[in-house]
């Protein structure tokens, strides 16, 4: 697995996995017909920093890396990642968010949070879990499940000062 930077080139990539991530409407906030154009603000938008990873030359999962908050709260980072859904299983969320990680201290970040990982979610929580974040605030049922309803959304947060850049 090779994870590089993303450019524009590699967005049709990016927009498949993308739309089949969010088609099943129970881990994005992303409405399954969100359009093309949103979604490339999304990963390519001012201040985005994204990356690909790459499995035999196929892109097969990405994540991007914005500040938290502007200004005075620009110390934090913020992260999304997906992966292509016939590549779950392999390892690539770790890996991502490890590298993840590395490219927001090396960008000056001092702390990563995420906003709204779906409590549902298991797999995901139990991987952030792994690479050191803690839940630091619930939001009841504030994510519309496709399947479940009204589920809960959770702050997760990790400071990097155990992190070499």
């Amino acid at each position: 697995m090779t994870i590089r930077p993303a450019t524009e080139h590699d967005f049709d990539a990016i927009w498949n996995i993308f739309r089949a991530v969010v088609a099943s409407a129970d881990t994005y906030v992303f409405a399954p017909d969100t359009g093309r154009d949103d979604a490339y603000a999304y990963w390519f938008g001012p201040g985005v920093r994204s990356w690909v990873a790459e499995i035999g030359g196929e892109v097969v999962g990405m994540y991007k890396l914005v500040a938290n908050q502007r200004d005075l709260g620009n110390h934090v980072a913020n992260a999304s990642f997906m992966i292509s859904p016939h590549a779950h299983g392999h390892g690539l969320g770790k890996a991502l968010g490890r590298h993840c990680l590395i490219e927001a201290k090396r960008a000056g970040f001092a702390a990563m949070q995420f906003n709204f990982v779906i409590a549902s979610n298991e797999a995901a929580v139990a991987l952030w879990r792994k690479l050191g974040f803690n839940i630091v605030g619930t939001i009841p049922q504030a994510f519309r499940h496709e399947r479940l309803g009204l589920v809960d959304a959770l702050v997760m947060h990790r400071f990097l000062d155990d992190i070499e850049a």
